[in-house]
């Protein structure tokens, strides 16, 4: 059956309604105290059921594209592919994932922009013929290795905020795309629609405004030249609020409708990862070190010391870290706070207080300053919305092994997809149940995905 890879190695608690998220945790934790302190992670797969449902009552008929870059773990893809949702793929990895899942290749676009001949070939082979393209030298590449391609040319969008050097980077020009039109007739490559992407991180939403105008000028430009055009991929750019999601389709939805209502034929499609998948997983993490160091060295430049000069500052070290579950924390702000496991009193005294990786790396910090009871080497930290970017590729710094992975779901989101007409016996073999009272250790009852 479509959407479950038979030789993956994972199963999913099945929660009874006395079980929660919180206790599965603390039993990881438990049995991780006295078998060996490794990171893992704790994923209710129920919240992308929930996702996608609020996805359909406030977005749709915009198609989901998951980027599977986001978190390629494969209960999340099973997950998702079930759904019925299309796949965004940037790699031939991922494509050769997703198709394991028995996905179409019309529901799998390829959106690297910067694509490998090599791969080109491989999805010209497997039937991946939707991508895009944003410069006349890609055109040609793709002309040459994939003949069938059906492009989506993806525009630049005028987002300032903190990703537009991203957004300078990739995607090109109104001006620009009738250059690339004329270059598409000479080779002999199909356009077929348009792409633009709007960072989560913009607070303008003014900007969509001018990228479906922006859209609907290069549809227009097509008919010059003879397409026939009717894809159109809004992008990403959902953080997995309900209201930033309504405050988007708020925006969008009256232009859309005017600029390529129903009966144009155009499918409207978009790439939300984040969205799915980020508050979905929780990672708990172990103290592996501490130190004390002086408050001066600690705090970020400018910031005003308010401390007392007794007051200890403590630097811990976990065993996680930007080179593992944090690598996000490379290139963006980290957007989850580290909440303590151990129960202390509401008036126990805070220290500042800083987060490190086990690399010994100058580049691997976590947090560089947040307030926290005293800790113990030993003590664990929970970190929520650890879902998008952390779950991708492996990394090989340091033999760095990826934490476990707990996945989880209630009854209630099982029955939603048993509703949905999506459950089977097939998905069923995957789940197991878990009782209100867990004692079980992970070896007995979990199963991990590496």
């Amino acid at each position: 059956m479509k959407g479950f890879l038979e030789d993956a190695n994972y199963s999913i608690g099945l929660l009874d309604e006395g079980a929660t998220l919180a206790d599965v945790i603390d039993n990881c934790i438990y049995e991780h105290t006295h078998t060996g302190k490794k990171a893992f992670y704790v994923g209710d797969l129920g919240k992308l059921v929930r996702n996608n449902i609020q996805w359909q009552n406030v977005m749709a008929p915009i198609k989901p594209f998951y980027p599977v870059r986001c978190n390629s773990t494969p209960g999340v893809l099973e997950i998702l592919g079930t759904l019925g949702i299309g796949f965004a793929c940037s790699s031939k990895s991922e494509m050769a994932l997703v198709q394991d899942l028995g996905i179409s290749p019309e529901n799998i676009i390829y959106t690297n922009p910067c694509k490998q001949a090599s791969q080109l070939k491989y999805a010209a082979k497997a039937g991946i013929n939707i991508m895009t393209c944003d410069n006349d030298i890609e055109l040609k590449k793709i002309s040459r290795n994939h003949p069938n391609a059906k492009l989506l040319l993806h525009i630049a969008t005028e987002d300032i905020t903190a990703d537009e050097e991203m957004n300078m980077k990739f995607g090109t020009t109104l001006k620009n795309c009738r250059h690339l039109m004329e270059c598409a007739k000479e080779l002999g490559v199909q356009i077929v629609g348009v792409k633009f992407h709007v960072s989560g991180s913009c607070k303008d939403l003014q900007t969509y405004i001018h990228a479906i105008s922006d859209a609907r000028c290069v549809f227009d430009m097509a008919e010059e030249f003879g397409f026939k055009m009717d894809m159109l991929d809004i992008g990403g750019g959902f953080t997995g609020s309900e209201l930033q999601l309504e405050e988007v389709n708020h925006v969008i939805r009256p232009l859309l409708d005017v600029y390529f209502p129903k009966e144009s034929g155009v499918n409207v499609i978009a790439e939300p990862g984040c969205y799915y998948v980020s508050s979905a997983f929780t990672l708990a993490v172990n103290i592996i070190a501490k130190k004390t160091v002086e408050y001066d060295k600690l705090l970020p430049s400018g910031v005003e010391q308010t401390r007392h000069d007794d007051e200890p500052v403590f630097t811990y070290y976990i065993n996680d870290g930007v080179y593992g579950s944090f690598a996000s924390k490379l290139s963006e702000k980290l957007n989850t706070i580290p909440e303590v496991h151990k129960k202390y009193k509401d008036d126990e005294p805070l220290f500042a207080s800083s987060l490190w990786g086990p690399s010994c790396d100058e580049l691997d910090q976590i947090v560089e300053n947040c307030l926290l009871p005293e800790l113990s080497v030993g003590d664990w930290l929970i970190f929520d919305n650890m879902g998008s970017g952390t779950l991708g590729e492996q990394s090989t710094f340091n033999d760095y092994q990826r934490p476990l992975i707990y996945y989880m779901m209630s009854f209630s989101d099982w029955d939603e997809m048993q509703d949905a007409g999506i459950a089977s016996d097939t998905l069923m073999k995957n789940f197991f149940f878990v009782p209100s009272c867990i004692q079980l250790s992970p070896e007995d009852r979990f199963s991990t995905a590496a």
